[in-house]
């Protein structure tokens, strides 16, 4: 299925109570953390708008104009096209500083919370998720991932969130994989080459040669 573009505000001022790592914060459409990155001046009643977005299948690798160690995000959105309501987000930003990812997972009201989530694929099963927040458009599992757990994703053909609703019932939000490695490579060289900011180290000038 296809992601729908709804904007996002940045990456997740959870992390930053975490200590986990430092990104733009991704939030709810049109809900806008209270601990938001860095960023550069802008309209604070317009969300921070993506300065590069690309599409890779049902993924978006999408970069913002922020001083941030993870200015991109990887996002996939799913939308109800009948209510034109989120059904699911799964987006995932990289640290190039840590080698390290963060994943954050956006599910609709209604949840069994003490439950939390479970992520499975046909080649990743993970441990138990624990929801960290809710707002009035769903609520949100965030956290780091492994390198490992990413491999084992980009090899797998579908993927779903399992989760148990607040009536018992055990239900599944299942989410594409297409186009996810791409995403993944091109999410770890647009953070690299966003993150530090450097112009590349000029060449060393020519030695001298002695004169004869």
């Amino acid at each position: 299925m296809k992601s729908v573009s709804i904007r996002f505000s940045g990456l997740i001022a959870g992390f930053a109570v975490l200590s986990l790592l430092a990104a733009p914060a991704l939030a709810a459409p049109a809900a806008k953390p209270a601990a938001a990155a860095p960023q550069q001046k802008a309209d604070p009643n317009k969300p921070l708008q993506p300065s590069e977005t690309k599409e890779f299948g049902d993924w978006s690798v999408r970069c913002y104009p922020v001083t941030s160690p993870s200015p991109c995000e990887m996002v996939e959105i799913l939308v109800n096209k009948k209510t034109n309501r989120r059904v699911l987000s799964v987006l995932i930003a990289y640290v190039p500083s840590r080698d390290q990812h963060v994943m954050q997972i956006g599910m609709p009201l209604g949840v069994m919370l003490q439950n939390g989530a479970i992520l499975s694929s046909d080649t990743f099963t993970s441990n138990v998720l624990h929801f960290r927040r809710c707002d009035t458009q769903g609520c949100y599992v965030e956290t780091p991932i492994d390198n490992a757990s990413l491999n084992a994703l980009a090899r797998a053909t579908k993927a779903q969130m399992q989760v148990v609703s607040v009536d018992g019932k055990k239900f599944e939000l299942a989410f594409s994989l297409s186009g996810f490695s791409s995403a993944h490579s091109a999410l770890v060289d647009l953070t690299k080459q966003k993150a530090s900011g450097a112009a590349p180290a000029a060449s060393p000038p020519p030695a001298e040669q002695p004169a004869p």
